[in-house]
């Protein structure tokens, strides 16, 4: 892989090549990427989003929206100082290309944004929901009528490649969704691959997949762009996704673990004895002293955290960027880090205190039930519409679907992925009260 490939402008549709040197330095490309992003109204249903913490009345804790927004603002840090150090390495893509440092910052942060934009409502119980409605609930009956790879989508439903399909599909007055960068777009596929074939790997990037099936011929041309294929079928991972993973896995270890404190589930020796680890270099311990409140002690240590955790991010990538160019570097950054040990002593903690506390066990429970009902629901009424057997209900039920998700002329796998993907973009808010008024 070579940085001038990885860093292109396309977007779908383009006809013409669209060079740096040439971009209007007051608004380039990438940020383009990161406005449309932001105005998107899949971005802002993100504020009524679960991120783990069910919503509190007594005090702040994260949703989607703020989460997002975090992991952004780490990998826009990310991104510049890695580009900084990239520039200064290949000087000529810079002096022929005209690529500037704060280029990679802006795809990174902008890649960052959106990591998180096709997650379904209740947090991690959703995806969940919508694949054992199809692997074991009445999406069942459906097996038969699909190709493998088509049923494996639905059974196993990822919020990763619902994102990438959000971001690149078209609909009826928006050609290629978005229309983000092929640079933005790589970066955003952490897992680049489809759902299947299944094989399990210790490289990172097979943890996951990061398309559906029907979005496999434009994914395909976004890595050829980027020159991320090496055979059918197979992608190397773009540079810039390692440096999305690694702001999303120092936010959502620090940040979970602050919700916790800061709601009391964690007592604040914990902050003390695990984050301390983590900021003894460059802790001002007067300046520590003399805040009075907790919310503004936690805050202080998570901050400085954050910044040795970026620190260690790019020292990581500097010097494995050439294993990384050339696809032989199969792990995330942090997961190599010296800090590995304090940061999964903090992910212990969140997973007994948060993860499995009361709130968030019945939050998980109460989604699960709720998609499940909903996705029983519009799956009926549009496969009735389909065949023509609609009834009162029904014609109800569709009026509550959009017109973008409804369409008699694509298959079933189609139309089922569109409902599953239509109950993922609900909100906790609007999936609850639909519920209680349908059922």
């Amino acid at each position: 892989m070579k940085w001038e490939n990885l860093l292109s402008l396309k977007r779908h549709g383009d006809s013409l090549k669209r060079l740096r040197s040439e971009q209007d330095e007051t608004r380039v490309g990438f940020d383009v990427d990161y406005d449309r992003i932001v105005f998107s109204s899949f971005f802002r249903t993100l504020q009524d989003k679960t991120q783990v913490v069910p919503f509190s009345k007594t005090s702040f804790v994260h949703t989607r929206l703020t989460h997002s927004l975090e992991v952004s603002v780490v990998g826009r840090s990310l991104g510049r100082t890695v580009g900084k150090h990239i520039l200064e390495k290949y000087p000529y893509l810079n002096q022929i290309h005209g690529f500037q440092t704060n280029d990679f910052g802006s795809i990174v942060a902008a890649a960052c944004l959106a990591h998180d934009i096709g997650n379904p409502p209740f947090g991690h119980s959703g995806e969940s929901a919508i694949g054992d409605f199809f692997k074991i609930g009445e999406g069942e009956k459906y097996k038969s009528e699909l190709t493998k790879v088509q049923y494996h989508d639905l059974c196993n439903f990822e919020g990763n490649a619902n994102g990438f399909k959000i971001l690149t599909e078209s609909k009826i007055g928006s050609p290629g969704g978005l229309r983000l960068s092929y640079a933005t777009l790589g970066a955003f596929t952490k897992y680049p691959k489809a759902s299947l074939p299944y094989k399990p790997t210790k490289n990172i990037k097979d943890k996951k997949y990061g398309f559906f099936s029907n979005q496999h011929i434009f994914f395909d041309e976004v890595a050829e762009e980027l020159n991320l294929k090496i055979g059918d079928s197979n992608y190397n991972r773009h540079p810039l996704a390692f440096l999305v993973e690694a702001a999303d896995d120092i936010c959502y270890t620090l940040i979970d673990f602050e919700d916790g404190i800061n709601l009391d589930w964690i007592p604040e020796e914990f902050a003390l004895e695990y984050l301390v680890k983590l900021v003894k270099d460059t802790i001002d311990k007067e300046k520590y002293s003399k805040m009075g409140l907790k919310s503004q002690r936690i805050a202080y240590l998570r901050a400085l955290a954050i910044n040795t955790l970026i620190n260690e991010a790019v020292k990581i990538f500097i010097e494995n960027e050439e294993k990384i160019l050339d696809g032989t570097f199969d792990k995330s950054l942090m997961s190599i880090s010296k800090f590995k040990a304090q940061m999964d002593g903090i992910i212990e903690i969140s997973i007994e205190k948060v993860y499995k506390s009361k709130e968030v066990i019945e939050k998980e429970l109460t989604g699960y039930k709720v998609l499940n009902f909903l996705l029983k629901t519009f799956t009926n009424s549009v496969i009735n519409w389909r065949n023509d057997k609609v009834s009162a209900f029904d014609e109800l039920a569709l009026e509550c679907i959009p017109k973008e998700y409804l369409n008699r002329d694509t298959d079933l796998y189609s139309s089922l992925l569109d409902v599953s993907c239509f109950i993922a973009s609900l909100t906790d808010g609007l999936a609850l009260e639909w519920y209680k008024k349908l059922s």
